[in-house]
């Protein structure tokens, strides 16, 4: 199995409802950061290598049809690059609406140091130099927005038009599967991974 199919766009952006929704086309299994945490032993020393300028994706992505969210989007150049053929979709929300829900979920946890359970601390080191290659070592609201905006828009810029698709959850099925040629499914389109059910999932990381 190799990708054929992967999106660029940071976390907290419609991705475990992308996530869903590829599987659901028959583009899965889709990774995830949900699948670093569960496989943690195996995925994160793979992706401290990809990190240190020695990627293995096809151990990484090894069983994966599809890839979204972190630690995938801080990689979608070399990706781009490594899987000519896989469709790149840019997932998307506005800046401000991105900031709000990353600011309180992923860096309310990963940049809260002292708060990390000692057998997760691995996997938040991993996660920490991800965030720092995805935003440029960029800290403050004004940086981070500034970093989520220009990531955007060297995708859009890197990706030709007829490669990528700019996908917001709100967008639901139509153009998600008009992009990949395959018929719209006759039920809602996924929402999930609200803030909660991100704390509930980040417990499982308290266990690696």
């Amino acid at each position: 199995m190799t990708l054929s199919v992967f999106s660029a766009g940071f976390g907290r952006t419609g991705t475990m409802s992308l996530k869903l929704a590829l599987e659901q086309l028959g583009f899965g299994p889709c990774h995830h950061m949900i699948e670093v945490i569960e496989n943690g032993d195996a995925q994160v020393p793979l992706w401290n290598e990809a990190l240190a300028g020695r990627a293995d994706f096809e151990a990484i992505y090894a069983g994966y049809g599809a890839a979204v969210d972190w630690p995938t989007a801080a990689f979608w150049q070399e990706l781009a690059a490594a899987y000519p053929d896989a469709k790149v979709i840019l997932s998307s929300r506005s800046a401000e609406s991105w900031y709000n829900s990353i600011s309180e979920t992923i860096l309310a946890t990963v940049w809260d140091e002292a708060s990390w359970p000692p057998p997760a601390v691995e996997w938040f080191r991993m996660v920490s130099k991800v965030l720092e290659r995805s935003l440029g070592g960029a800290r403050d609201r004004d940086g981070i927005i500034a970093a989520f905006e220009a990531h955007e828009a060297a995708v859009k810029t890197a990706i030709p038009t007829e490669r990528l698709l700019v996908h917001s959850a709100k967008d639901g099925w139509a153009p998600l599967c008009a992009f990949l040629d395959v018929p719209v499914p006759d039920e809602p389109y996924p929402r999930t991974n609200t803030k909660e059910e991100f704390f509930e999932h980040m417990k499982k990381a308290d266990d690696l």
